[in-house]
């Protein structure tokens, strides 16, 4: 089984990708992840990295590309967050996570393990953020790849996560994945 895994920022995604590997004891890989590390290791912001991928040409988003590329050709067990992810491996159960700009904001702020990584200081600042953030992502992965990540039609769950415990989310993820699994032996 692969899961691919998408959503805006502070949906929820690391958190659910956490539970869904207990759950399937399957092996994690996060887009973001490697997005944090090469930003931590660039010495700038993710925002700052967003920027410099809309000026490279593509490199940035290629290096992460081709990593899922190669996953999903050779592991069948896993699940990965990454915004491309369910375009790269297409034989994937593929779920979007939605939540508004200023619930995300909220989450985002709050969360120690994000402190000096999101580069925020403030509520607002951290929306402006994440809206610069949408934005920049869509227009490269347009101009790239002919896609619309928040097209809804490609995705086989979307759940909107304001107001929901992690518990609903679980929930409502693994009932789609089974009626999934009944109907699809394969995955």
């Amino acid at each position: 089984m692969i899961i691919t895994l998408a959503g805006h920022h502070g949906a929820g995604k690391s958190t659910l990708s956490k539970w869904l590997v207990a759950h399937y004891w399957l092996k994690a890989y996060s887009a973001g992840g490697m997005m944090r590390e090469l930003a931590m290791e660039r010495g700038v912001s993710l925002l700052d990295l967003g920027r410099d991928a809309e000026r490279d040409g593509g490199e940035i988003d290629k290096l992460l590309d081709a990593r899922s590329v190669e996953l999903g050709q050779t592991h069948d067990k896993f699940i990965i967050d990454g915004r491309l992810a369910f375009h790269f491996i297409p034989h994937s159960f593929k779920i979007f996570l939605t939540v508004p700009p200023e619930e995300a904001a909220k989450r985002i702020y709050h969360d120690e393990t994000r402190a000096g990584i999101e580069s925020h200081v403030s509520i607002e600042d951290t929306i402006q953020n994440i809206r610069t953030r949408r934005e920049s992502e869509n227009l490269r992965y347009r101009e790239y790849y002919g896609l619309d990540i928040y097209d809804m039609s490609h995705y086989d769950l979307v759940i909107d996560t304001t107001g929901l415990k992690i518990s609903d989310v679980l929930q409502r993820t693994i009932e789609a994945i089974e009626h999934r699994k009944q109907h699809h032996p394969i995955m």
